[in-house]
């Protein structure tokens, strides 16, 4: 078994009307527990990596959990770079093997965006690498990524046609409303579904058959996992996410691929903090991270079975 590329996944996913789950990985529980869960629900899955991410753990230890993940379930996994900040973050990826990579030019001015992406592009489809690239800015703080309310832009289904024919790419993400870390909202949650149904017609218009396009910013920020981490000693107050029907419906239209990571550092924090406020005395790894490894499982399961709709995926 090897890692694949995203492409037959999500014409699979659009065919279908769901979704696959990109989720952040930063150590073994974490690989470890997404990976139980699509393994358990039948689903393909995506395990990403920021640039964060490959300062802490480095590009090679994590290509190689990844690889064990694959010969263990032989699930389809793809390895993706999240939010590559330039075309030599790409390159060491594409080198390591990752099979799928993001660069974010999307803090670029427009033909600068076009530019750098298509470089990025002619690299990578050289090499059977696919992109993801973005266009429109999400608000808010995750990783290096950071955009505040007053500078975050949807983006214009115009411009996304002209993108996607000038740069290549395999996949768009597009800014319609969700928005990176834990606090997404202050009032009520509001996607622009129209924009999205504008954008996916623009493109089959313009000879872009099913093109996929991709949600950042994605997590549902889990209440029960903001309580646990409360109720043990956090100070995680006002978080709030996506609503599970908004991703759900965005699921069923273009959207291939969403991003899920602020859920999952809730869920290992919180079960941490939980082992921890229990166990005053205990001071093996294997049980608070063994517990986190278990709760994120219990969460990404819920995700793919009731937020992107990816059980049975692997048929």
């Amino acid at each position: 078994m090897a890692l694949v590329t995203t492409k037959e996944m999500f014409e699979k996913a659009f065919q279908g009307g769901y979704a696959i789950g990109a989720f952040n990985i930063n150590n073994m529980e974490i690989v470890q527990g997404v990976v139980a869960a699509a393994q358990a629900q039948n689903s393909a899955v995506i395990l990403q990596v920021s640039k964060s991410a490959l300062k802490y753990a480095h590009p090679k230890y994590l290509k190689a959990m990844v690889d064990a993940a694959v010969e263990e379930t032989g699930l389809d996994i793809a390895l993706h770079l999240d939010h590559g900040p330039d075309l030599e973050t790409c390159k060491e990826c594409i080198e390591c093997g990752f099979t799928s990579v993001m660069f974010d030019g999307s803090h670029y001015d427009y033909e600068e965006n076009v530019a750098k992406t298509k470089e990025v592009v002619e690299y990578a489809h050289a090499r059977g690498v696919v992109v993801e690239a973005e266009l429109g800015k999400l608000a808010g703080v995750e990783d290096d990524v950071k955009v505040d309310a007053a500078n975050a832009t949807y983006t214009d289904p115009d411009q996304a046609v002209d993108f996607v024919k000038r740069t290549g790419v395999d996949s768009l993400a597009i800014a319609i409303g969700t928005s990176h870390g834990a606090y997404k909202f202050k009032g009520e949650a509001k996607l622009d579904f129209d924009r999205l149904e504008t954008i996916t017609k623009k493109l089959e218009d313009a000879g872009f058959h099913n093109f996929p396009i991709v949600l950042h910013g994605a997590s549902s920020v889990d209440q029960r996992c903001v309580a646990m981490c409360n109720e043990y000693g956090g100070k995680i107050d006002g978080a709030k996410g996506i609503p599970a029907e908004m991703l759900r419906k965005a699921s069923s239209m273009a959207v291939c691929k969403i991003n899920m990571d602020t859920d999952l550092r809730l869920a290992m924090t919180a079960a941490i903090r939980k082992s921890f406020g229990e166990n005053p005395a205990a001071f093996d790894p294997r049980g608070y991270l063994g517990d986190a490894r278990n709760l994120i499982q219990e969460l990404v399961e819920d995700k793919i079975k009731n937020v992107i709709g990816s059980v049975d995926s692997m048929k």
